[in-house]
């Protein structure tokens, strides 16, 4: 099959690869089997003999990629929007609701018209051959050309086949919550033409060169024609811990310095105004996850229950950590903190989730609650950074803390599942310190590409749109100066 059809996400797990090698080894063993006992047969019948099958789709492996790309929607649309709405002062709420709403709608379009092909199609591909680069994918794929109902995409087992459908759509929800995540750094000031801009800019130079640069590769069928700059360098991402996380902390990191703290930030209380919303959208997000770390193992196998298991008990941890180290530092246990924590869990596994054992997640997950309860309650502070709704503490943060302990605990010894040499066919030697090296490259490579995009896309905007409302809107309400609505009446 032509290689733009072998699309392929960063989740390739020990199981799918284990299958992968003793369908290699099997295959030829059969093949000359098959020809010994059919040497006295007609020579014109050998073609039909040898012939490879026509791809098959696996229904499970379809109908589980396709739940799991409506969890990852729910996750955004109503999760992170609750999640940020609960958040923000009561008269703020609906303009970042309409934030939310409308960066996963341009997202989305943007998505099927270019974004998929330059993200998941490679220098490999025959459609692509000419001056492409491990950074950034080619226009083949521009308006899903050439994607059909009959097209398929390879999974990470050899000869497992899901619709290439199911595939877009589920890297879709991906390259829609990335950017949403953004807009929590800048809420409550920032103009909503302002926020578009900034998020359309990154996505085309930032998301998806990282998407390319950790996700693509030619696939089991093909796995050493040209991949991803980082892929090829053996960085492991399960679900996105530096394409989405990292990426996106440092988005709203740069945005929030450039634009500057909310009016009265550090003199007035801004308490969020509506933890029970906060409470509902995390739980929808800690839900969602699931579809977010499991489905992106493209298969219904064990590696996926074993992602459910990690991101279920990673998220558990995190939040204990939190709200245990809120407990013992400030005297109480908040549900805002339990959340946070719970947050910050689900972003740390995010790049381990199928790479590690449980207890790898587990240790993970009270990394990431503790360093980013520290990060979020007193390194903030002291940076005197408005990041409203700590996108860099939780997202970017916890994001680096779970790529490089992914690392660590990705060692067969500490229960994890090494990595595997295709060359070889088999499990390769499992170097700690050069996966740690080379988890914590990807996670550099990944702050400074987004920081200098980020940086430049919001000067541009703060020079053409302007990126604050005047202070009196401010001081009113983005939901009635800038959309005309109140919440509540």
């Amino acid at each position: 099959m032509p290689m733009s059809q072998i699309l392929i996400h960063a989740g390739d797990g020990p199981a799918g690869r284990q299958r992968m090698a003793a369908a290699r080894m099997a295959l030829p063993l059969a093949a000359g089997a098959f020809l010994a006992l059919t040497a006295g047969t007609a020579l014109a019948q050998a073609p039909e003999a040898v012939a490879a099958p026509a791809p098959v789709m696996d229904k499970g492996d379809a109908a589980w990629v396709m739940i799991s790309a409506v969890l990852v929607m729910m996750m955004t649309l109503p999760g992170l929007a609750l999640f940020y709405g609960g958040l923000v002062r009561s008269r703020n709420v609906l303009s970042v609701l309409m934030q939310v709403l409308a960066t996963f709608s341009v997202m989305a379009i943007l998505w099927v018209v270019v974004g998929y092909s330059l993200a998941f199609t490679g220098a490999g591909s025959a459609e692509d051959a000419g001056p492409l680069t491990p950074f950034i994918g080619g226009l083949s794929k521009m308006f899903l050309n050439g994607v059909t109902t009959s097209s398929m995409a390879e999974s990470f087992s050899a000869g497992v086949f899901i619709p290439e459908y199911a595939f877009v759509v589920f890297q879709m929800a991906f390259a829609c919550i990335a950017p949403a995540l953004i807009v929590g750094a800048t809420a409550e000031r920032m103009k909503f033409a302002a926020i578009l801009a900034f998020v359309v800019i990154w996505f085309f130079l930032s998301y998806l060169p990282m998407a390319h640069m950790v996700w693509w590769w030619g696939g089991p069928s093909a796995y050493d024609a040209p991949s991803g700059y980082l892929f090829a360098h053996g960085a492991l991402d399960f679900a996105g811990g530096t394409v989405i996380h990292i990426n996106a902390g440092v988005a709203g990191l740069v945005a929030a310095m450039v634009a500057g703290p909310r009016l009265g930030y550090g003199r007035e209380p801004m308490a969020p105004h509506n933890l029970t919303m906060t409470m509902l959208g995390g739980c929808l997000l800690w839900i969602g996850w699931f579809g977010f770390n499991a489905g992106s193992n493209l298969e219904a196998n064990g590696l996926t229950a074993l992602a459910i298991i990690n991101t279920a008990v990673a998220t558990a941890a995190a939040a204990l950590a939190w709200a245990f180290g809120e407990w013992a530092t400030r005297g109480h246990p908040s549900l805002l903190g339990g959340v946070s924590g719970a947050i910050a869990g689900l972003v740390g596994v995010t790049p381990a989730a199928g790479f590690v054992g449980p207890m790898g997640a587990i240790a993970i997950g009270l990394a990431a609650g503790l360093i980013c309860f520290w990060v979020v309650v007193s390194l903030k502070s002291r940076i005197g950074i408005d990041d409203s709704l700590d996108v860099f503490g939780i997202h970017g943060v916890g994001g680096i803390v779970g790529a490089v302990l992914t690392g660590v605990f990705a060692a067969p010894s500490l229960g994890g599942a090494g990595i595997y040499d295709y060359a070889a066919g088999g499990p390769g030697a499992f170097d700690m310190g050069h996966q740690v090296y080379v988890q914590a490259l990807g996670a550099v490579i990944c702050v400074i590409w987004s920081g200098v995009v980020s940086f430049l896309a919001i000067h541009l905007v703060r020079m053409t749109i302007g990126l604050r409302v005047g202070a009196t809107d401010e001081r009113q309400g983005l939901d009635l100066t800038t959309h005309g609505e109140n919440a509540y009446n």
